[in-house]
């Protein structure tokens, strides 16, 4: 029976610690995403796909070499129907005859080698690759910069969710011993049952609130980990300072000119347009002649039996090839036109991204600016709560107070520090918003 219960106590001891929560900052928590979200693998995935496209295209002007082996057997040797009189003129004219000039068995091993000497297309490719695995580079930062704002956004709930529960658990506190203190009063004589009964509402109100976070909790903390590439099933804890989160916006951040080659997007962008511009000059190449050369060697056995003496006959060969493009039905014409507005397309689409960013920026300080006033307004208006409550709670001790009082200051007091609460919050998501539009993140 002892070893049962030891056993059963190493289980739950296991449990216990399995279920424990990690706790993580805001840093831990964009770190962890950075080496495990899915978006993340994906931009490694895409670096080395392009790596590849540039081993691939370099392939191209790289000889090629190539062996080969042809075995033919003819069960009916191929004729061909001559007139013997062409050969022999004492046969009179039309004296046909059925000739074979080949054996029943014939196999030929040969290996060719192809080089390219000179085409433009080539090295134009081979530059766009580059540049292509350039853009796919820059991309992965673009990523980051995604990842890193997606985990903040998810993170920030997490985190006022925890403060908002720390609040409630010390007004409870507050209220708890408050409550013992009446029931003390009633039972002495100098206090009514209404007064307990509302101490004891408000307090299973407060205790309501909590339920309702540890509910939205679950929620929360699982759009986190799903940001973060995190296991859903482990528990996490967002234990960042917040005070340290509020440090304010600096002048230039509210003022200063914007950089738009501090947003990922615009060196995307702007790779994008060199890509468009090598295309042009992919397309305009095609009307240049290219020039390869080619080796072949090769060794024919034939008989009627391989195995008996077979007939070996070498040949080789060598050569050039120039193709020079003369007519293709404006072809590649058309392609060059096309790269064109492809190249004016994402010459614009920068053009708006620039506009874009700034109506973005714009909002951005606003908005915080607007977050920081209401932030600094709801502060006052919490310490003129608790000196509220704390006034009426001396009054109440003293006798010169209601219980009514007490209560409508504790209600008041509450909704003041969660207008606090949601105004930290919206300070927070200003101040991220405005670093992600300006690049800073």
């Amino acid at each position: 029976m002892k070893i049962h219960l030891f056993i059963l106590f190493l289980l739950t001891l296991g449990t216990s610690f399995a279920q424990e929560s990690e706790e993580m900052t805001l840093q831990d928590a964009i770190d962890y995403a950075l080496e495990n979200s899915i978006d993340m693998r994906l931009a490694a995935i895409d670096i080395a796909d392009a790596e590849e496209q540039i081993v691939e295209r370099r392939s191209i002007g790289i000889p090629q070499v190539a062996a080969g082996v042809d075995y033919q057997y003819f069960i009916q040797v191929p004729a061909s129907v001559v007139d013997l009189s062409n050969f022999d003129p004492t046969l009179p004219e039309g004296t046909f005859e059925k000739l074979q000039f080949g054996l029943k068995n014939n196999l030929t091993a040969s290996i060719t080698a192809n080089a390219l000497i000179f085409d433009a297309s080539y090295l134009t490719g081979l530059r766009a690759a580059r540049a292509y695995r350039d853009y796919v580079q820059r991309d992965r930062e673009r990523v980051i910069y995604e990842v890193k704002n997606k985990v903040i956004e998810s993170y920030l709930p997490a985190l006022i969710l925890e403060e908002s529960k720390k609040t409630l658990l010390k007004n409870i506190d507050n209220l708890g011993k408050l409550l013992e203190e009446t029931k003390a009063i009633y039972n002495e004589g100098f206090a009514e049952q209404l007064d307990v009964d509302r101490l004891e509402l408000s307090l299973s109100n407060l205790r309501t609130e909590v339920e309702n976070l540890d509910r939205q909790k679950e929620i929360i903390y699982n759009v986190l980990k799903f940001q973060m590439g995190y296991p859903i099933n482990d528990p996490i804890k967002a234990v960042d300072n917040i005070e340290a989160l509020f440090e304010p916006a600096s002048e230039t951040e509210l003022s200063g000119n914007v950089d738009y080659a501090q947003r990922p997007e615009i060196k995307v962008l702007e790779l994008g347009i060199r890509l468009n511009e090598l295309n042009v000059e992919l397309n305009k190449s095609g009307y240049l002649p290219s020039l390869g050369a080619f080796a072949t060697y090769q060794q024919s056995a034939q008989g009627n039996n391989l195995f008996d003496n077979p007939i070996w006959v070498p040949s080789s060969i060598v050569g050039l090839q120039l193709n020079v493009p003369i007519f293709d039905g404006f072809n590649k014409r058309a392609k060059i036109n096309r790269a064109k507005l492809d190249l004016e397309v994402a010459q614009k689409q920068k053009e708006q991204l620039e506009r874009s960013i700034s109506l973005e920026v714009a909002n951005a300080r606003t908005n915080y600016i607007n977050a920081l006033e209401r932030a600094q307004s709801q502060q006052k208006n919490v310490e003129l709560a608790e000196r509220i409550y704390n006034t009426t709670q001396i009054k109440y001790k003293e006798g010169v107070g209601s219980s009514v009082e007490v209560t409508q200051a504790e209600q008041g007091l509450y909704e003041t520090q969660q207008n606090y609460t949601q105004a930290r919050y919206d300070l927070l998501v200003a101040k991220m918003a405005l670093e992600k539009a300006l690049g800073d993140l």
